[in-house]
């Protein structure tokens, strides 16, 4: 699969969400603790912007109603009904790249 960068390694804060647009879709990327992580950035109950929630461990939460996403499989907790998507990151030591 083709990779596309996606910007240096400081543009993506430890414990914080940077929403990127990938070709029209919106991408929540994850830094947790120099791990690197990409889920879908909008939330399956309501639509809020996860890449907004609070980051802990490797969990976000929902801004809006809490629902706790896992940034490295998207697995969702209620009340969102189903998983986000995610992509493979990947970092030269510099620059960040998405998988798609």
């Amino acid at each position: 699969m083709p990779l596309k960068n996606i910007g240096p390694v400081t543009n993506f804060p430890v414990n914080k969400g940077v929403c990127i647009d990938l070709d029209g879709t919106k991408v929540a990327v994850f830094n947790v603790t120099g791990q690197y992580y990409a889920i879908e950035d909008t939330c399956p109950h309501r639509g809020a912007s996860l890449s907004q929630g609070m980051v802990h461990g490797t969990s976000v939460n929902c801004p809006w109603h809490g629902a706790e996403v896992d940034v490295r499989t998207g697995t969702c907790g209620p009340p969102a009904p189903h998983p986000v998507k995610t992509w493979d990151v990947s970092c030269d030591g510099t620059q960040l790249f998405i998988d798609v």
